[in-house]
C-alpha cells in the first residue's frame, strides 16, 4: 500500500434505476479496503456525447482519500463495474454503471490500460461541472506540461447546456 492520495472520481449511469445504480456503486467503492469517500458533487442529468441515441445520463463527481495504487484502484473499479452489470457492447453506449478515475493527487499515469489525469475529462461538461462544484480551482495537469484550474478549462468549454444539475446525492 501507498500513503493516502487525494481522487476524483467521474460516476455514470444511464439504465435501469440510474440514482439507485449510483449510489450502490459508491457503497460498493467505500466497502473497498483503501478508499474512505469524503463527499460528493450533486447529481447531475446529462445528454449522451458521442453515442447519442440513448437515454439521458446521472452523473457525479466522488472524491476519496485512497492508499491503493492506481493500477490496484482500477482493477477495484472494473470489478465493481461488473458487479453491477457493466458490459462493453458499444464505444460510449449504454450503460449500468461507468466509474472512472479522474485525478489521482498530482500524479500522472500513462500505461495502455490506464491514463490519469483521465485524457477526455478536459472535453466533457459532464464531468467539468460536477468537478468544480468540488474543487474549482484545482490544477489539472495538461498534455503541454502546464496545469490549469478546472474552472479556467470549463470556462472555454463551448458547451454545458447539457449538463443539468438535478439534485443533491445522498450515498450515505
Amino acid at each position: 500500500m501507498t500513503g493516502e492520495t487525494r481522487v476524483f472520481f467521474g460516476l455514470g449511469s444511464n439504465m435501469g434505476d440510474k440514482e439507485r445504480t449510483l449510489q450502490e456503486a459508491v457503497r460498493l467503492l467505500e466497502a473497498v479496503q483503501g478508499i474512505q469517500v469524503l463527499r460528493s458533487s450533486s447529481l447531475y442529468e446529462t445528454d449522451p456525447v458521442g453515442y447519442v441515441e440513448q437515454d439521458v445520463f446521472y452523473n457525479l463527481v466522488l472524491e476519496a482519500d485512497v492508499t491503493l495504487p492506481p493500477q490496484t484502484l482500477l482493477e477495484e473499479t472494473q470489478r465493481i463495474e461488473q458487479q453491477l452489470g457493466r458490459t462493453r457492447d458499444i464505444r460510449w453506449g449504454p450503460r449500468t454503471v461507468d466509474i472512472d478515475i479522474l485525478l489521482y493527487g498530482e500524479q500522472q499515469v500513462d500505461t495502455e490500460g490506464l491514463c490519469i489525469p483521465h485524457p477526455r475529462m478536459i472535453e466533457r461538461a459532464f464531468v467539468l461541472v460536477p468537478l468544480a462544484e468540488l474543487v474549482p480551482h484545482q490544477a489539472i495537469p495538461l498534455s503541454t506540461g502546464t496545469n490549469v484550474s478546472i474552472e479556467e478549462i470549463l470556462s472555454k468549454l463551448a458547451h454545458t447546456d447539457g449538463v443539468r444539475r438535478s439534485k443533491s446525492f445522498c450515498w450515505k
